[in-house]
């Protein structure tokens, strides 16, 4: 994590975001963006409510409520593997969590379809944290109830507030189908549906939002560099100072990229059956998007390399067969596990417009 001193920006003409100053404590003094960047997303504080008691179901009384296909995320520390909904994180955005001893936060931010997970210790203590109501590029800017500093959801960074400047931990979580969870983890858990709000679960509030042809809701940002649509699909990598955004309509045709990022050897895996949050009024109808998810190539000292056979995922090397979720189900290698790379859903159009020096993978 980040830590430097935090100071004030001298370049900002901008006041701090209207509202904010009575509904936040914030020291809005200290910030890291220019205040005219910020647009008001409609809700107000905690509008949207994060979830800060989760429950938990098993995955026999989950299948009472989820499809096979249905879009949940997926966060594993300790053997503790927890399945995250995207029929609740729609409603939500934010569930502060404890898995495996480990404080964490879950994420989701559906104007820019990311899912994204972060350590939630800073400087020693513990944080808490809620929705703004407040969009930066569309992305959702939450706040911590201790200090009330806004953090950028996008990248895990404090914009404003005593910890402006303070970088979270990323931690991975892909978004993958419910079948794939319950398969690979039938002790694992649910997020529950009783969360002390009354909201239509399984409803989309979104209906067609992700049609590739839209306009991102409340934009204002960079004009979007034309390598792929606004709307387009990406698994994206930061890793070592090189940015790469993988586009699913590749991953899709390819289900298996070897690719060098940052200097470490990474292999994106893609395999169809995922259900998008973002299309039907019912979520779980929507059409098949897909799952993607990244590893390290390093398995016990050697770096293996992938292709789809058209039904499984295959090494080269050993003949192993893997699935989506980088586990060895068949051949030499049978029971190894792949080490998960952070890499994060987006649309096109959020992501680059916070990494501007963003490299498209191609073929």
């Amino acid at each position: 994590m980040v830590d430097p001193s935090p100071i004030a920006n001298p370049t900002s003409e901008a006041p701090p975001p209207f509202g904010a100053e009575r509904e936040f404590r914030t020291d809005f003094s200290l910030h890291s963006i220019d205040y005219a960047e910020v647009l008001s997303g409609g809700p107000s504080k905690d509008g949207i409510p994060a979830v800060d008691q989760p429950k938990f179901e098993t995955i026999a009384q989950a299948n009472a409520w989820l499809e096979p296909q249905e879009p949940v995320v997926l966060f594993e520390s300790g053997g503790d593997a927890r399945a995250y909904p995207l029929q609740i994180l729609v409603w939500h955005e934010i569930v502060n969590d404890v898995v495996g001893g480990e404080p964490v936060l879950i994420t989701f931010c559906p104007l820019c379809n990311t899912a994204i997970a972060f350590a939630r210790e800073v400087k020693g203590r513990v944080l808490d944290f809620g929705t703004t109501g407040r969009l930066r590029y569309s992305n959702l800017i939450m706040y911590d109830r201790q200090t009330e500093s806004w953090w950028q959801q996008a990248t895990g960074e404090a914009i404003a507030g005593e910890l402006s400047g303070t970088q979270l931990e990323f931690l991975p979580v892909p978004i993958i189908a419910w079948d794939q969870f319950k398969g690979a983890f039938p002790t694992g858990i649910v997020l529950s549906r009783e969360t002390g709000y009354v909201r239509p679960y399984g409803q989309n509030p979104y209906v067609g939002y992700d049609d590739i042809n839209n306009t991102p809701f409340a934009y204002q940002g960079p004009a979007t560099p034309g390598q792929l649509a606004p709307m387009a699909r990406v698994l994206a990598l930061d890793l070592n100072g090189e940015v790469v955004a993988f586009p699913f309509d590749t991953l899709e045709t390819e289900r298996a990229v070897n690719e060098v990022v940052g200097g470490e050897e990474v292999v994106v895996f893609w395999a169809p059956g995922t259900a998008s949050a973002l299309d039907s009024v019912a979520l779980a109808a929507g059409r098949d998007v897909g799952t993607a998810a990244a590893y390290s190539r390093e398995v016990s000292g050697r770096t293996l390399t992938f292709s789809s056979d058209g039904s499984a995922l295959v090494d080269q090397e050993t003949s192993t067969r893997w699935d989506i979720l980088g586990q060895a189900i068949d051949g030499e290698l049978a029971g190894e596990r792949l080490t998960p790379v952070v890499a994060v859903n987006h649309f096109w159009f959020s992501w680059v417009a916070f990494k501007p020096e963003t490299r498209v993978y191609q073929p």
